[in-house]
């Protein structure tokens, strides 16, 4: 006999809306398994942002917390208080945060200082592309992950590279044909240092020779793991003019490395940090509040040591526990459980930044983070990085090669984009190469975009 899942709470809601969106939002106060939408039908004229409203103050009551991003559930909530600004203006904007979607004082303040510091870069309108380049192998999984990434041995990486080497001649073919420059590219991952020396070698000389980089303004290559990066490497990358990097412990607490599957030591971020400094990158670095077993104080001097290594961009992450992931199957509510150390964590981490000259200038969510709450890039004065705010603003063309990428064709007149993705699976991504050309000879180079 078939068991009957018995919910805890059921949510009615009108059946002439997506239930998609209220479904996230109850998910930020409950697990999935205490609770069930069912449609109801509703004669009156009621929208999307009144019913979420209304579980919104339901559910605050039934659990006694008030998430600070209110009915907020989208990845680019920046985004968002641009297009209020530009519509309703500063003033009218903050009332409608507040008011209508439920952020709370903080976060607003914090949403309307990212915005001004985006200014300088999203006002500087481009016809040029951003290009991503997919590198989908890592040297250990995360506990965490559940990227498109993989523990891939010589002859699949191998492989693989010679299909995204295809890729690429490709784009930069159609993209010179229809004389579009590129304003920037960004090598990311899994580990693009998982390549060896040779085939970082190639790609970036590919990237800097078959493109148009009359306006390139910057070009990154996410070197991610500690372990990979070495000195010959670093030696290719600025061979080629590589502009930024990142370096990322994620954090330097020698016991949470070895809990959450991180291959690397403490000593080797501090190594990678020495001698990328002394080639003159701009580094980004990446931690993480919210991993197993830290504690604030743990997260601290995590951060604290960062500084210390005098990274240029210090990007704070919360943990999001993906589906898929290791700890997801583990623990699926860990998220939950970790609410109130997250959200001391990322305050602490905040002030601790400020006092130290850095400043907030990009912000994204993702699903399942520990306390519904966000992820922050922190900068100091002048070097912000442009690939970072172009993609969250979301106005302008992601031509991506690789495994997992998505590109995204951007029509300026109807300011709207049309995605054009790449499948995930690296194995697969090479059987069907030909497919994944086609779909962007089809959707992304066929017509002038407008």
């Amino acid at each position: 006999m078939r068991r009957r899942i018995i919910s805890l709470y059921e949510f009615a809601i009108p059946n002439h809306l997506n239930p998609y969106e209220f479904q996230e939002l109850v998910k930020v106060f409950l697990p999935k398994d205490e609770f069930r939408l069912i449609e109801a039908i509703e004669t009156e004229d009621i929208t999307k942002d009144m019913v979420k409203q209304r579980l919104y103050e339901e559910l605050s009551e039934i659990t006694a917390y008030r998430p600070p991003w209110g009915i907020l559930t989208g990845v680019r909530p920046v985004k968002l208080t641009g297009e209020l600004i530009r519509k309703w203006g500063k003033i009218q904007t903050e009332r409608i945060l507040l008011e209508h979607y439920y952020v709370s004082e903080e976060k607003t303040e914090l949403l309307m200082e990212i915005w001004e510091h985006q200014q300088e870069i999203i006002q500087k309108s481009s016809k040029e592309a951003a290009l991503y380049v997919g590198i989908p192998f890592c040297p250990t999984r995360c506990l965490y992950c559940s990227f498109p990434s993989n523990q891939g041995n010589q002859e699949d990486i191998d492989r693989y590279f010679k299909a995204l080497v295809r890729e690429v001649h490709y784009v930069a073919n159609a993209l010179r044909n229809r004389k579009q420059g590129v304003e920037t590219i960004y090598v990311g991952g899994g580990t693009p240092t998982t390549l060896s020396s040779l085939q970082l070698d190639e790609l970036l000389s590919l990237l800097k020779q078959e493109f148009i980089l009359d306006n390139l303004r910057e070009l990154t290559v996410e070197a991610g793991r500690p372990d990979t990066i070495t000195v010959e490497k670093l030696r290719v990358m600025k061979k080629w003019g590589v502009h930024r990097i990142s370096i990322n412990p994620q954090t330097m607490k020698t016991e949470t490395l070895q809990r959450i599957g991180r291959s690397h030591t403490v000593e080797e971020v501090r190594e990678a940090f020495q001698e990328s400094h002394s080639m003159g990158f701009i580094i980004n670095t990446d931690v993480i509040a919210g991993l197993p077993g830290e504690t604030p104080k743990d997260f601290m001097n995590t951060l604290h040591e960062m500084q210390s290594l005098k990274p240029h961009n210090i990007t704070v992450h919360t943990l999001a526990v993906k589906r898929g992931s290791s700890l997801m199957e583990q623990d699926e509510g860990y998220h939950y459980r970790q609410r109130a150390i997250v959200e001391e964590m990322l305050d602490m981490g905040s002030k601790s930044l400020r006092e130290q000259g850095y400043i907030p200038y990009y912000l994204y969510r993702q699903k399942h983070m520990a306390g519904s709450l966000e992820n922050v890039g922190y900068t100091l004065p002048g070097y912000k990085g442009w690939y970072n705010v172009r993609i969250m603003e979301e106005r302008q063309t992601i031509v991506a090669v690789g495994a997992g990428g998505i590109s995204k064709a951007y029509y300026s007149k109807e300011d709207r984009l049309e995605r054009i993705p790449n499948v995930s699976n690296y194995e697969i991504y090479i059987d069907r190469l030909e497919e994944m050309i086609q779909r962007k000879k089809k959707d992304l180079f066929m017509e002038e975009l407008s």
